[in-house]
């Protein structure tokens, strides 16, 4: 084995699970997850930014004048950035699929560091009166397009870089950018909380969303200097369809892989109710209702965002042992499982018990949401599979991301219990376990 070694190390190739790669490649492989990973970041915090926003600031700046209304006003922006995400992953993925995958991911990442920039700088309903709110829509909505576009590249960039057998930990790293987004959100809005006090309902609040105009910079110069994926500049040499069809890669994809779109659409209740509402919800349930405290809140899902970022990669890793299915499933089921324990725990009004349930849930969801990238990604052939792909994806952000945060308010408002809210995670996430038998074969066992 030593000689083995040795030998590639003299022709400028290394060993990796048995292959032999150029030294060149390996370090192309990590410019493009560290680029993914790094646009992604810049993005969620993006979209999280707005969302502890909604819940905190909004229903006093943007819908003082709705009165009780406010905040379910406020939450229903919320639902606007994911009605846009099918529509952002229509116009990325057919120009993904078409021009490639690195140029669109610099103009989604471009669309939505300006829209959320523009956010910090709207003026509040109580000097422009009702055309605040409208313009908050319409800003709300184009960071919606933007993240619609984004999944599809950051996951495709790193996957289809990657030269050996572990597709699902390299397609799993772009999803480490979305804990790593909250995280760095929570400590933006953690630290103006504690510099403005009093003034964050003035012009505190502003500030998280003007730091994206530098991270928008940054994130900008890293995607510039990543090389086109291998596998899209293969499929448009040799495929000849990119030449001669006369479809267009959302016709193809909507006509061919209708039945993988939809279940790639059906598999992601479960993990997108679980997480909008941890992160959304939850905020407003555990410091208003439990009395638990908006910091300490803040802090247990920053927690719970830190773990996600290291059982992220294990469970992309243990997809690529395991098999994607199989991975996938164990962790739906789990979801289920856990949904009424978690608000019992929430119930205690232990702050122990509340981390380590917050914990648990981010962990199960990283089983879920780790899997799915390479799971989704590797149902398309590849000269569609940025606007298939997308449009699964996405198209979950309709029946279950979006609505997650109006539908919990609304079934404790209705009901005052927490275990309503249960009930419709377990029932989601049941719909994810029933849709994973039939989206695509599992990956065989890597040995």
């Amino acid at each position: 084995m030593a000689g083995k070694s040795t030998i590639a190390a003299a022709s400028g190739h290394t060993l990796v699970n048995g292959s032999s790669v150029t030294v060149d490649t390996l370090r192309t492989e990590r410019r493009a997850a560290l680029a993914s990973v790094i646009g992604t970041t810049i993005e969620w915090y993006d979209f999280f930014i707005y969302g502890t926003a909604a819940a905190l600031v909004f229903p006093q700046v943007f819908f003082a004048n709705t009165g009780s209304g406010g905040l379910l006003a406020s939450f229903a922006t919320i639902f606007v950035g994911f009605l846009s995400r099918p529509l952002g992953a229509a116009v990325f993925g057919h120009m993904g699929d078409r021009v490639g995958r690195k140029s669109t991911l610099v103009a989604t990442l471009l669309l939505m560091g300006v829209a959320t920039f523009l956010v910090g700088c709207l003026p509040g309903s109580s000097t422009i009166g009702s055309f605040a709110p409208w313009l908050l829509i319409a800003l709300r909505f184009l960071q919606g397009i933007g993240v619609g576009g984004e999944w599809g590249g950051a996951v495709l960039l790193s996957m289809e870089s990657h030269q050996g057998k572990r597709r699902g930990l390299m397609a799993s790293l772009p999803h480490v950018g979305v804990p790593l987004g909250l995280v760095l959100s929570v400590l933006v809005w953690s630290a103006c909380a504690r510099v403005t006090g009093d003034h964050l309902l003035d012009s505190g609040w502003r500030i998280p969303f003007l730091v994206s105009g530098a991270l928008l910079v940054v994130g900008l110069l890293i995607r510039l200097g990543v090389p086109e994926t291998p596998e899209f500049i293969e499929a448009n040499r040799t495929d000849g369809r990119a030449v001669v069809r006369r479809e267009t890669p959302i016709v193809e994809a909507v006509r061919t892989q209708w039945r993988a779109i939809l279940l790639s659409a059906l598999i992601r209740p479960g993990e997108q109710v679980a997480f909008y509402m941890l992160t959304t919800f939850v905020v407003l349930y555990g410091s208003k209702q439990l009395a638990l405290g908006r910091e300490f809140v803040l802090n247990a899902v920053l927690v719970a965002a830190i773990v996600a970022c290291f059982a992220l990669p294990f469970f992309g890793h243990l997809s690529d042992r395991l098999g994607r299915r199989r991975t996938f499933l164990a962790a739906c089921v789990a979801m289920t499982l856990f949904a009424f324990p978690y608000f019992a725990l929430l119930g205690t009004r232990s702050h122990l018990a509340v981390l380590v349930a917050m914990i648990m849930l981010m962990v199960i969801h990283s089983a879920i949401y780790g899997t799915e990238a390479a799971y989704i990604a590797e149902s398309f052939p590849a000269h569609i599979r940025y606007t298939g792909a997308s449009l699964g994806y996405q198209g979950a952000s309709i029946i279950a991301g979006g609505p997650a945060p109006l539908v919990s308010l609304w079934l404790y408002q209705t009901f005052h219990t927490g275990y309503a809210v249960a009930a419709f995670l377990a029932g989601m996430a049941l719909i994810s376990a029933v849709a994973s038998f039939f989206l695509g074969r599992p990956t065989p066992k890597v040995t």
